[in-house]
Formats: structure tokens, C-alpha cells, sequence
């Protein structure tokens, strides 16, 4: 694996909460224990969509984002629950906190993941596989819950190394067997690598990392744009970003493109209750607000449009980002055009009206797709 012999080699923790809201509302009521619970969407499939699946459902195929009658037909059994965002912020709170013994270089993906640089560790414990052992042990201890780690040299490794023995897993990938891991990787298991992007990859012989690896960083850039770039390092183990506690950007969102063209509104709508539900979490991580929601379209032609609704006070809960994102869609006859991306952002955090003055910055993070 080629490495920047002038950078020091760096250790990177990836942890991420196993069903994070399924997990909380089990702890916390011992009727949904081993039981096969939905949080999010509602009984009898009247409407919405799946926020997080436990364990025992997504047995039966029950998983995120999907939409609640789809979930009831597959596990009639299936309980649902309405989310308790206030009870996850707590918990992913004192989760931070336990990261915190250990590193101050902590970036939060959302309530229930977040990197961590221990290359320099305050506990001068040396081995990131031993920081990680205690974070887990100490999320079981003091919460009654259980956290997946990925463990590398760097950001990206580290992310798909925890999500490959769920739940309860640890996972390492030391720098001798990066590159013959990613090139065994199939190519719908690299993060940033979407439902779409897989299969445009698949329908040109591209199945595992080995197959990317054959083409040039020309080639990839001519097939998939810019982010050719990002592939053709990816998949040689190189990904030299930092860890970033904190990130002064102007914006907080979330965007998801779809496998299928979207035609009804319906199918709009429950797939902006699942990103909103991603903006949400981001906002509450932060603890920020906004005065300006926008919404993102993207057409099926490749047309994009933006809308947007100011406030006259911040905003940030997960009620009002849903309804005015609805009603940004419904202003734009979305029944005309089949859509293929959809996205939520909120800016203009912390911003007073002119007249009273402004804060400073505040941490932010950049715009992430979800994809489960």
C-alpha cells in the first residue's frame, strides 16, 4: 500500500451503535426485549417510514427507511415505537463523554457514530484495539448497550471495518492487509458508493475492489466525475483526511439518490421523513439550529433546483424540518417530474437578525449522503 512516508501513521477508531433507538427503547422497557420492534413509522402500516429496526426484526427483512406497511407485511409481529429523540440525545451524550477519556480528537457523525483519533491517546494506553476494547466494554457497563468498532489507519478503512461483524463487533485492519482487503471488497460495500453507483458499476463489469483497481484515475473520473478521484484511492487504502472535532461550514444537511425514480408523492414524502431524520440527529449532536431550511431536487433529466424557508427564530426539531420540506416539495408540483435525489439542509445557525448582532461560529459538519 502506498503511504505518504512524511505523515505519521495514524490510529483511528470507527464506532458505531448497534440499532441505536431499537436498542434504547429495549433497554428502557423490558416488554420490547427479544421482541422484533420499528421505531419510527406506524402500527398497522398506516404511514411513514422505519427509523431503526432491532436485531429480531431485521430477521424478517425490516430494516431503515422502509416504509411501515412494507415492514408489517414481512413481521406481522413487528411492534412499533414512537421515537424518544430527547432519551437518544442523552444517551449519545454520556457516549461522547466515554469517548472522551480517551481522545479530545472526536468526530461525530450523527447521535450514534463517530470517529476517533487516539494516535495520541490520554491514557497512554498505545493500542487502539485496546482503547477500543474499553469503549465498548464501557458502553455495555455504564448504558446497557452494545457499540461496533472498526479499527485502521485511517477514516474510511476504519468505517467499513466496524460494520462488518454487527452487532457487538471488532473489527482490525492493520496496514499489511488494507490492500488486499479493499480489493476483495464488493463494490457496493465502499462507503460513498450508492445503490445507483453500484449497479452503473456492475453493468460495466465492475463487481469488487480488484475490478475498480484495473481502471486509471482518468478512466474513473470519465465514468463517474469528480468522485472518480476519491474511488481510485479508496480502493489503494489511501484516505488522508482527519479526524475534524470541529468543522466551520455554513450548512448542516443530508441527500439521498435513489435507486428508482420517484413518481408519487407519497414516496417523496417518506423519503424526506428518513433524511430529515438524519438532519435531525446532526442538529442535536451539534446542539445547533437554523433559520433557513432548504430543500434540494434533483430530477430525473439531471435538472436541479433548490427552495428554501426562512425563519424569523432558529429552528431544529425534527417536526418542523419534515413539514416545511413537505410543503417546499408541494410547491413544486412534484407530481410533474420523476425525481432521483432528494436533500434537506439547514444554515444561518446561531445567526441573530441584523439588528440584534451575531454570534460567532459554530461547529458544523459538511454535507453527508445516508445511505443505510
Amino acid at each position: 500500500m502506498e503511504n505518504n512516508s512524511n505523515s505519521i501513521q495514524r490510529k483511528i477508531i470507527h464506532i458505531d451503535m448497534d440499532a441505536f433507538y431499537a436498542s434504547v427503547e429495549q433497554r428502557d422497557n423490558p416488554l420490547y426485549r427479544g421482541k422484533a420492534i420499528a421505531v419510527g413509522g406506524s402500527p398497522e402500516g398506516r404511514g411513514g417510514v422505519v427509523a431503526t429496526a432491532s436485531y429480531e426484526a431485521r430477521k424478517f427483512g425490516v430494516r431503515s427507511a422502509m416504509p411501515s406497511k412494507r415492514a408489517q407485511q414481512l413481521c406481522p409481529e413487528l411492534i412499533f415505537v414512537r421515537p424518544r429523540f430527547d432519551a437518544y440525545k442523552e444517551v449519545s451524550r454520556r457516549i461522547r463523554e466515554i469517548f472522551s477519556r480517551h481522545t479530545d480528537l472526536i468526530e461525530p457523525l450523527s447521535l450514534d457514530e463517530a470517529y476517533l483519533d487516539v494516535t495520541t491517546d490520554k491514557q497512554h494506553i498505545g493500542s487502539a484495539i485496546e482503547i477500543a476494547k474499553l469503549i465498548k466494554q464501557a458502553i455495555r457497563d455504564e448504558l446497557q448497550l452494545t457499540a461496533s468498532a472498526g479499527v485502521s489507519i485511517n477514516k474510511f478503512v476504519a468505517k467499513i471495518a466496524s460494520d462488518l461483524n454487527k452487532p457487538d463487533g471488532l473489527t482490525f485492519i492493520g496496514p499489511s492487509s488494507i490492500e488486499s482487503f479493499m480489493e476483495q471488497l464488493p463494490v457496493e460495500k465502499f462507503h460513498g458508493v450508492g445503490k445507483v453507483t453500484a449497479d452503473k458499476m456492475k453493468r460495466m463489469g465492475l463487481f469488487t475492489g480488484a475490478d475498480l483497481k484495473k481502471l486509471s484515475e482518468q478512466d474513473l473520473k470519465t465514468h463517474f466525475g469528480k468522485v472518480g478521484s476519491f474511488y481510485y484511492r479508496i480502493v489503494r487504502g489511501q484516505d488522508e483526511r482527519e479526524v475534524q472535532p470541529h468543522r466551520e461550514t455554513k450548512s448542516l444537511g443530508a441527500e439521498d439518490t435513489f435507486p428508482y425514480d420517484l413518481t408519487t408523492v407519497a414516496d417523496m414524502e417518506a423519503e424526506l421523513i428518513k433524511i430529515g431524520k438524519t438532519v435531525y440527529d446532526r442538529l442535536e449532536r451539534y446542539q445547533l439550529k437554523g433559520r433557513t431550511i432548504t430543500l434540494k431536487i434533483k430530477y430525473a433529466d439531471f435538472k436541479q433546483i433548490t427552495r428554501n424557508q426562512s425563519f424569523p427564530f432558529p429552528v431544529g426539531d425534527f417536526e418542523t424540518i419534515i413539514e416545511t420540506a413537505k410543503q417546499l416539495l408541494a410547491a413544486t408540483s412534484p407530481e410533474d417530474k420523476p425525481i432521483r435525489l432528494l436533500g434537506i439542509t439547514l444554515s444561518n445557525f446561531n445567526e441573530a437578525p441584523a439588528s440584534e448582532g451575531k454570534t460567532g461560529p459554530s461547529p458544523q459538519l459538511s454535507l453527508f449522503n445516508f445511505e443505510e
